[in-house]
């Protein structure tokens, strides 16, 4: 038994991330509130985020985690950033969707408090991948390095820039950019599952030099995408009144906030990149 995988400072984070992540599903799953597409996802992040930590923990205090076929570091680097994004989502979404003034019902200050707890989680998380990141010049594991965070952070904006898609299939424009975020998606998740998969080794070039290139062509789709998205989306169209939850409008306008979100991420992954492998 590994005692120091509950008293260190990520343990300490991660018992913090467990106990905030049940405390936040518990009361939302008490109240039965939380119907449609939003509420689910929520209650999803915090029962996933539950899980895997508890997951985590075990393993490392059994130290049963060395047998796993899987490259750990990268693993828990890759959670904890993914959880971290995961969470702040919730954080935002549920009480936005469900949180109504004036909050005074018993359900509603039920609601309030899963929200804090969820905000509590969020910082729980990102201390995790602060105290887990790699130093300058360490590179032993690439997913906890600034660069691999933010491949973390490229796939999980575009998978929510996919969960807005709307209307797009009749314009060669936004049928383009919805061709970079699937393209890019797809490198990304791949480089990712790799890494901890302990396949890098098996690709036939120098892997640094690779990611360069392909941060470079990514930043040029990205751009094409940053503008060509708000281009064919807004051409010739105003802010419908009233605009509801799922109005086409407010969903394109979403997409291109966070395609703007990914074109700085891998514009910053460049920039990191490019001085890992040539300074």
């Amino acid at each position: 038994v590994n005692l120091r995988a509950l008293t260190s400072w990520v343990g300490i984070a991660r018992l913090f991330a467990l106990v905030l992540s049940c405390l936040a599903f518990s009361l939302v799953a008490s109240t039965g509130h939380f119907g449609g597409p939003y509420g689910t996802w929520c209650m999803f992040t915090w029962c996933f985020c539950f899980t895997v930590t508890l997951l985590v923990l075990l393993l490392e205090l059994l130290e049963l985690y060395p047998m796993l076929p899987l490259s750990w570091d990268d693993f828990t680097s890759a959670f904890s950033m993914l959880a971290t994004l995961m969470v702040f989502t919730s954080s935002v979404v549920f009480p936005a969707t469900f949180i109504s003034s004036p909050c005074s019902s018993n359900q509603c200050a039920r609601q309030a408090v899963a929200t804090t707890a969820s905000c509590l989680c969020f910082l729980a998380y990102a201390a995790e991948v602060s105290l887990t990141r790699a130093k300058p010049g360490d590179i032993s594991s690439f997913l906890s390095t600034v660069p691999g965070l933010l491949k973390v952070f490229e796939a999980y904006v575009a998978c929510l820039i996919f969960s807005l898609l709307d209307e797009y299939n009749r314009e060669p424009g936004l049928m383009w950019c919805v061709a970079v975020y699937s393209i890019c998606f797809i490198f990304t998740l791949l480089i990712i599952i790799f890494t901890i998969g302990r396949c890098l080794t098996y690709i036939p070039c120098p892997l640094e030099k690779m990611l360069v290139g392909y941060n470079f062509l990514a930043l040029l789709m990205y751009l094409t995408a940053t503008v060509l998205w708000p281009l064919y989306s807004f051409r010739g169209r105003s802010r419908p009144n009233p605009c509801g939850t799922n109005c086409s409008w407010n969903k394109h306008l979403g997409v291109t906030f966070l395609t703007i979100f990914n074109l700085i991420a891998y514009l910053v992954d460049l920039v990191y990149s490019t001085r890992m492998v040539f300074v």
